[in-house]
């Protein structure tokens, strides 16, 4: 159900919007959750965002970055500088859109794992929601390892089997090779057809996927690869900051970031790590 100013939204309400809009619409509207939004303004931001996420991760398929381990890391150093623990922080005086547009615009000179892979499509897609200054505006200090993110990028956790084109979904593999722990899961982004998307796999069906994370299982495994029910998405807060593009011209306390060195594990493991400071 979707209620938008207080009144009952309908598809019939939806004859502006356009086909991958009215997609997500549709899954809105038959989810047992409740989307609630306060203005038109609001509820047509969150959908725009849903289709840019999309966009994003269609982006990064076609683009020529590569999937590789923390330690193998590697990123353009005219835009950011490459810590030790694999992680990407922007260097000084580099405006934070154009460091994320040339993540796209020259993928060969990038190498890093799934969950960075997420958090690169978050912020791209957010920049092609807000434009350029707002986002330079309200990012000032990114750094990109795994999950962790700005502290005005939230992320909305939680279980659920039902999932919306634009979530990010995760594909468990608990019997991964031992040698090759990189495979030990797959954050995806979900696209409006109903297949997924995921770094180092690229667009394909969950079938698919699960076909190829069980070829990277432990010799004698028994136990497939899986579709967890986790969903991420942002958080309300989040989409009401960037529907609002407040400019954040203040200090903000940063987040502590975990380097946990664990390539390919869902957000739900990233925040265990962050709740008990394990690092």
């Amino acid at each position: 159900m979707i209620h938008v100013a207080g009144r009952p939204f309908s598809l019939d309400s939806t004859i502006d919007f356009g086909r991958v809009e009215r997609v997500i619409i549709q899954q809105m509207l038959d989810s047992p959750e409740f989307f609630s939004y306060h203005s038109m303004n609001e509820f047509r931001f969150e959908i725009n965002i849903r289709k840019n996420i999309m966009e994003s991760a269609k982006e990064m398929n076609a683009s020529q970055v590569t999937f590789t381990i923390f330690e193998s890391a590697y990123c353009n150093p005219t835009y950011w500088d490459l810590t030790n623990a694999g992680g990407f922080l922007l260097r000084p005086g580099v405006r934070p859109s154009d460091a994320i547009v040339d993540i796209y615009r020259n993928g060969s000179l990038y190498g890093f794992e799934c969950a960075t892979a997420i958090i690169i499509i978050y912020y791209q897609a957010i920049l092609k929601s807000i434009g350029r200054r707002h986002f330079d505006s309200i990012f000032q200090n990114l750094y990109l390892y795994s999950w962790h993110t700005d502290p005005d990028l939230q992320l909305h956790i939680f279980n659920s089997n039902r999932f919306l084109a634009g979530d990010v979904v995760y594909f468990n593999n608990p019997d991964y090779h031992p040698t090759t722990p990189w495979y030990r899961g797959v954050n995806a982004v979900v696209l409006s057809d109903g297949s997924f998307f995921g770094h180092g796999v690229g667009i394909v069906t969950a079938e698919q996927m699960i076909q190829f994370l069980n070829s990277e299982r432990s010799p004698g495994s028994t136990q497939s690869a899986y579709l967890a029910n986790l969903i991420t998405r942002f958080s309300p807060a989040t989409l009401l900051l960037l529907t609002l593009q407040s400019h954040r011209n203040f200090y903000k306390k940063q987040k502590i970031v975990i380097h946990h060195n664990h390539c390919s594990i869902s957000s739900f493991v990233y925040q265990f790590y962050l709740d008990n400071h394990i690092d």
